[in-house]
């Protein structure tokens, strides 16, 4: 049973850090080290669980007995990846509904085409805004807790080369249904500026990858500008 929601944690209006658990000894290793929150993420998960690489290779009905003992083994509040929801709205609200009745806090979708592939590479295609509209509002039906954060994912800086079109999904997004965004992958300093700016009264996230396509910022520093949560995928897989 979890001791709070993600959402109640953010009223303290403080970025939260969220480690990235890819087993059920790093959820318990996070939760002692003094962590609030934490993430999983398919990246670790398929690597570590599988020695898959993060390129649709493993899907919900693989993911999902691993994400359970994951948030199983801690207490904390957990944002779970959820791909592109594997399917249309149907399958889509089914997983999103799955993963709250695991005990999710908070539980994210992306717009790729499935098989999707990870943020930080290249390659990535898109559904059309529209359709993803339609997952999130169904997905958020499904939903059972008031305090369930669905997050909206898009990777559309890296498919459709800008940061404006990834600003114009996040509205779109918003207006379906999302609780919170988080645009994948800003190349620059500058891009990662302008998405709270753009973006205000928000809750957005920052992914921080070691080796990845956008800058690494001090935490305090994107509170600064705006981003609530900041999510650090890779640190404990690389350790």
């Amino acid at each position: 049973m979890k001791n709070t929601s993600l959402l109640s944690l953010l009223s303290a209006n403080k970025s939260l850090l969220l480690p990235v658990a890819h087993d059920a000894l790093t959820a318990k290793l996070i939760e002692l080290a003094g962590f609030k929150a934490f993430s999983i993420g398919g990246f670790g998960v398929a690597a570590s669980a599988f020695g898959l690489p993060d390129n649709g290779s493993v899907g919900f009905s693989q993911f999902l007995p691993v994400f359970k003992n994951i948030l199983n083994a801690s207490s904390l509040p957990a944002l779970v990846d959820a791909d592109t929801g594997y399917g249309g709205p149907k399958i889509t609200a089914k997983v999103v509904s799955t993963y709250e009745k695991s005990g999710a806090s908070a539980i994210f979708i992306e717009d790729q085409v499935w098989p999707k592939r990870c943020g930080h590479t290249s390659g990535h295609k898109l559904i059309s805004p529209s359709k993803m509209a339609d997952k999130i509002a169904s997905a958020k039906k499904a939903l059972a807790n008031q305090e369930t954060i669905l997050m909206a994912r898009t990777d559309a800086i890296s498919a459709e080369g800008n940061l404006k079109a990834a600003i114009q999904r996040a509205k779109i997004y918003l207006s379906a249904g999302a609780d919170a965004i988080f645009i994948e992958a800003p190349k620059t300093i500058d891009e990662l500026k302008q998405i709270p700016q753009a973006l205000p009264n928000t809750i957005l996230l920052a992914n921080m990858i070691e080796g990845g396509k956008t800058p690494l910022i001090p935490r305090n520093v994107l509170e600064k500008w705006g981003f609530r949560l900041i999510a650090h995928p890779l640190a404990g897989i690389l350790a």
